[in-house]
């Protein structure tokens, strides 16, 4: 990140007094023209930085600038630290650095009070590959192409331009513009197969995706749902109910009263409880499940 780039040239210069455009790039892995970027930047920013000609010269700071961290309170550096550790958390190794020259800046070392991991239980080599690829696409503005699993089972082959990594209601979501339906489109991340990266790119600031949750629309109605699950279904009752909806009996069996918008989504949530829900009410829903567990 730009960003991190330009406090991380300043640190340097205020530690090596100075250095060539050629060893900043080569320290970047950038080219010397960004590195002379980056120096009007800072230079326009208020920062003393200035370049010198011919041998022994290179890109300096002045005489007795110093990074003031007298100018931040104590809040404020936690602050600046806690949000550093949360970007390292997430495999940023960039923020690993600043942080860790922040940390001595600062004279205080921090707990690593914050560990995020992407993958399920069991799935991680091929989760954070998912994960890595798409992160990828959305920094590089490159176009990926998957199947997707849509909630009824039906396969199709998707291509994209991905913006955005959303985690919502315990599950992260991919927000794109679906090239094949010409809209933007909304992908549950665990349904996404087969990704590839496109060569494919797409310009800067050309999409914008909405809210995740639209405002405008109207919500659908709700119905007032009783069900008794068993002592074995416990730990996914907490899972996916509000503890104030859940009521536990001595015999571990959960009572829940919840409202939830009836589709086929509330079916199908049902369903996957087997014979381990029992519903209460509504009447309909409890014969409808009654009818399919007759089948099977």
């Amino acid at each position: 990140m730009q960003i991190d780039r330009l406090f991380q040239i300043v640190y340097l210069l205020l530690d090596r007094k100075t250095m060539t455009a050629k060893e900043l790039a080569a320290r970047f892995e950038v080219s010397g023209r960004t590195i002379l970027r980056d120096i009007d930047i800072l230079s326009s920013a208020g920062i003393p930085v200035y370049t010198t000609q011919g041998k022994g010269g290179g890109i300096s700071l002045l005489d007795g600038c110093v990074l003031n961290k007298a100018a931040l309170s104590g809040e404020e550096q936690n602050q600046i630290l806690i949000a550093l550790q949360s970007l390292a958390a997430v495999g940023n190794t960039d923020a690993k650095e600043t942080l860790s020259k922040l940390e001595k800046l600062f004279q205080r070392t921090e707990t690593e009070w914050l560990q995020v991991d992407f993958s399920r239980w069991g799935q991680g080599a091929q989760d954070n590959r998912r994960f890595a690829l798409l992160k990828a696409g959305i920094l590089e503005r490159r176009v990926i192409n998957f199947d997707y699993v849509s909630t009824y089972g039906k396969e199709s082959h998707r291509t994209v331009c991905p913006l955005k990594l959303v985690f919502k209601s315990k599950a992260w979501y991919l927000q794109s513009y679906c090239l094949e339906r010409q809209d933007y489109r909304t992908f549950k991340i665990n349904r996404i197969l087969h990704a590839s990266l496109a060569d494919e790119h797409f310009p800067p600031g050309q999409y914008s995706p909405p809210s995740i949750e639209s405002t405008d629309t109207v919500p659908p109605s709700l119905i007032e749902l009783e069900l008794e699950f068993s002592a074995r279904a416990a730990y996914r009752v907490y899972d996916e109910f509000d503890e104030d909806c859940i009521q536990r009996n001595d015999d571990g069996t959960c009572h829940v009263l919840v409202q939830l918008p009836e589709d086929d989504w509330l079916y199908g949530f049902l369903r996957s409880f087997g014979r381990e829900v029992t519903v209460l009410c509504p009447e309909h829903i409890t014969a409808m499940l009654e009818k399919e567990r007759r089948k099977t």
